[in-house]
């Protein structure tokens, strides 16, 4: 059975720093590009960032300087800690496996970004 369990949202004033982390069981963690996306109320779901297994990364714009993805082969687990913080990256943060054949989702965790 597989499973990705996003942690680490919350509520954050503008300009703070959260990292998030998702844990992946079930997968051959190495061999898949994992990314985060994002989802604001009312929008689409989109990309923030992906990590693939030969160690390439991307990013949106929006947050590109801000944000940083990591992973951790040994822990299956992969980061993206986000720093100065606007309340524009407010959304639900969903975590994403992709492999050869199939993609997985986590279930995501809310990110808001107020005062």
């Amino acid at each position: 059975q597989v499973q990705l369990v996003e942690s680490g949202g919350g509520l954050v004033q503008p300009g703070g720093s959260l990292r998030l982390s998702c844990a992946a069981s079930g997968i051959a963690f190495s061999i898949y590009t994992m990314g985060w996306f994002r989802q604001a109320p009312g929008k689409q779901r989109e990309l923030v960032a992906t990590f693939t297994s030969g160690g390439g990364t991307t990013y949106a714009n929006s947050v590109k300087g801000r944000f940083t993805i990591s992973r951790d082969n040994a822990k299956n687990t992969v980061y993206l800690q986000m720093n100065s913080l606007k309340p524009e990256d407010t959304a639900v943060y969903y975590c994403n496996a992709k492999g050869p054949i199939i993609a997985y989702w986590g279930q995501g965790t809310q990110v808001t970004v107020s005062s």
